[in-house]
């Protein structure tokens, strides 16, 4: 097997790791299969004064094994969430922690994050302008940075390479892969961790989100797991996410040369801009469009070579009916033969880290040929007319390409093409 192509490393993921509201890879997996919703009545925040007050929280989690108890009281959620999934990779790739010293200058990460620990510096505002002038925590405003969870997560790693944390909204998990694949297509490193984390579910965000009537309708707090409903034509926003996806990145040669087993390899990535509005999608999709044609681009495939799209699906109208038409343009006729599935409709949408948990569902499509489903589908939408896997897992016979999309806040959009080895 060729280890490079076109004159790059080939860039393969060996190791997966995730803290979402549905649990670590595998029991994500199993959930997604089963349809399984992990929105419910949000618990970790006090919502009696929010009009929307669902959400899909990470609960009962617990760093004992993790992190040391001292360390994790310094630490923001996003950066707890972070060494965690960084240590479930890191151990899913077969490497052993207490081994990380020798080529750490080989290694890498990029983690994106929207906020990083936004939350620490919001409490800690409010304490230091309530209380009176006291001298405040100096590691409390460090730890506030949005690059913390990527430090947090090198120190773990041994990682003496480049440390980057892409801050690019919604498709900050995405360009993470993306970018993080390039360091080894140049010889850069032979590791990366990459992914997206984020951990914003507070009271002003979802008010923010709410008053923007981009959340979906208040009328589903009495039935939270039925609120997500991407592409359906019922839907009425996104449900807040938090939670964290990290993948271990490695050069085909590294990988083979310790033995390890190998998931899938990283064929194409690209990003591209809106440059249209803050929020408001470009009506047409034409970022959308350029994304998706450019990563095709670079995994060198013709559209028709695609057997399977995690969409960016949302279920906010703008979104689904933009992602659609950008995927007929950029597919022709073949769309309609292409399987697409949001794995938001069960996780809702958790920013940053979003595109990294939707790549590794991709990953464990790959490997198993079974496709999850968007739940909630119940009343097909004229602009929405494609194969969305409506409620019910599919057993796929092919399955060797998959692209995935992430769009975000300000007209940010990015796309990963993963193929089976």
């Amino acid at each position: 097997m060729e280890t490079m192509r076109l004159g790059r490393h080939r860039v393969v993921i060996t190791g997966l790791g995730a803290v979402t509201t549905l649990g670590s890879p595998q029991h994500l997996w199993q959930a997604v299969l089963a349809g399984k919703s992990g929105i419910r009545r949000l618990e970790t925040i006090a919502t009696e004064h929010l009009p929307v007050r669902i959400g899909a929280e990470v609960r009962d989690f617990d760093v004992t094994g993790y992190i040391e108890h001292k360390e994790a009281r310094r630490m923001g959620r996003c950066a707890q969430f972070a060494v965690v999934a960084a240590k479930q990779a890191l151990q899913d790739a077969g490497f052993v922690l207490e081994e990380l010293e020798a080529e750490g200058e080989r290694r890498g990460v990029v983690l994106g994050t929207t906020l990083g620990a936004h939350d620490m510096g919001i409490n800690e505002t409010f304490k230091f302008r309530t209380n009176g002038y006291r001298r405040p925590n100096p590691l409390n405003f460090v730890n506030c940075i949005p690059n913390m969870p990527a430090h947090y997560v090198s120190r773990l790693a041994r990682a003496f390479g480049p440390l980057s944390a892409p801050s690019t909204a919604c498709a900050a998990g995405t360009q993470s892969i993306g970018e993080g694949s390039e360091l080894i297509r140049h010889g850069r490193c032979d590791v990366v961790l990459a992914g997206g984390v984020e951990a914003i579910l507070q009271d002003y965000v979802l008010a923010g989100f709410e008053s923007m009537n981009a959340l979906a309708a208040a009328e589903y707090n009495e039935s939270p797991a039925s609120a997500s409903r991407p592409f359906d034509a019922c839907r009425s926003g996104f449900v807040m996410g938090e939670g964290c996806g990290i993948v271990v990145l490695e050069s085909l040669e590294h990988a083979r040369a310790r033995g390890a087993r190998i998931y899938c390899e990283v064929l194409g990535h690209a990003s591209s801009s809106d440059a249209y509005h803050i929020a408001a999608l470009e009506p047409e999709g034409k970022g959308a469009v350029r994304c998706m044609r450019w990563a095709l681009q670079d995994a060198h495939l013709p559209a028709d070579e695609i057997d399977y799209i995690n969409a960016h699906g949302t279920s906010t109208p703008a979104n689904d009916a933009m992602e659609t038409k950008a995927i007929k343009t950029v597919f022709s006729d073949h769309a309609y033969h292409i399987p697409i599935s949001s794995t938001k409709s069960m996780i809702g949408h958790a920013m940053a880290a979003a595109g990294a948990i939707e790549a590794i569902v991709c990953v464990l499509s790959l490997q198993n040929k079974v496709l999850h489903p968007t739940i909630n589908y119940e009343y097909p939408d004229p602009q929405c007319d494609l194969d969305y896997v409506p409620n019910s897992a599919r057993d796929v016979r092919h399955l060797k390409y998959v692209l995935s999309n992430s769009f975000g806040l300000g007209g940010q959009n990015a796309a990963l093409v993963l193929g089976a080895l």
